[in-house]
């Protein structure tokens, strides 16, 4: 049987007065898509950033490759554990090519510079988000969704276990939406498990294999995708009549 590499154990986590997610146990395996779907404010991003341990929970468990994630150091963490924010700040002048070797300093030393092998990871990053054009270029004068792929190759420069990835095709036109999908599928196929915020059913449908709904009550159901993927239950989580149509073997969701 295969061990989950993040497993998490009944937590619980308020945000305000919202009871936003409770008694939440589920594991991630190698191999698998989970995607966190719901409303705006319904608490996406705060479970995604417990689940990153950049947030305690109020009660229960996360656990990494068998260790509690609340016992490990920040850097210990950074080796297996990839976060894809949904909006990044980027004060710090810096090209594209200095920010995603970012990716490799968990593995470097107070003063250790960067090896032969960390810019290789980079420059194959770039080149997995077609970014090699721009590497000398400062992010700070980016577009929003060319600094959304120099994230996520930083991201894959970390060559990480796990993805958390927040709204990972933001600012994304439809080509590199389909690219970055693509590239946590293969992310997966190679072993790591990935678990993402999307706000987008047809992406979800046809990239993810589990699904967690997060009510605005602060309900969570989750399960096998093709078990949430059905107009009641989607329905009652966006307030939303919707019609459903069957597209090379997957659905797809549009307004009723």
């Amino acid at each position: 049987m295969t061990k989950p590499i993040l497993d998490v154990k009944g937590i619980s986590k308020s945000f305000g007065a919202l009871k936003a997610s409770n008694n939440i146990t589920l594991d991630l395996k190698p191999g698998e898509i989970h995607a966190l779907i719901g409303p705006n404010g319904a608490g996406k991003t705060s479970l995604l950033h417990t689940l990153a341990g950049l947030r305690p929970p109020r009660r229960g468990r996360v656990s990494l490759n068998g260790s509690s994630l609340a016992s490990l150091s920040r850097r210990d963490v950074a080796r297996q554990v990839a976060v894809v924010f949904q909006e990044r700040q980027d004060s710090f002048p810096a090209t594209v090519m200095e920010t995603v070797l970012i990716g490799r300093h968990p593995f470097l030393s107070a003063w250790q510079r960067e090896s032969a092998e960390d810019i290789r990871f980079a420059q194959e990053a770039l080149s997995a988000l077609s970014l090699n054009l721009l590497k000398d270029r400062l992010v700070s004068t980016l577009s929003g969704g060319e600094r959304q792929r120099v994230s996520i190759a930083t991201a894959l420069t970390q060559q990480p276990t796990i993805w958390l990835a927040d709204e990972p095709t933001n600012h994304l036109d439809l080509h590199h939406q389909v690219a970055v999908m693509e590239l946590l599928n293969q992310q997966a196929d190679n072993g790591a498990a990935v678990f993402m915020c999307l706000h987008d059913l047809n992406l979800a449908a046809r990239w993810c294999d589990h699904l967690l709904l997060l009510y605005p009550d602060g309900e969570l159901c989750f399960g096998p995708a093709h078990a949430m993927l059905v107009p009641e239950a989607l329905e009652r989580l966006y307030d939303q009549k919707l019609v459903v149509a069957q597209v090379n073997g997957a659905p797809v969701f549009v307004p009723g």
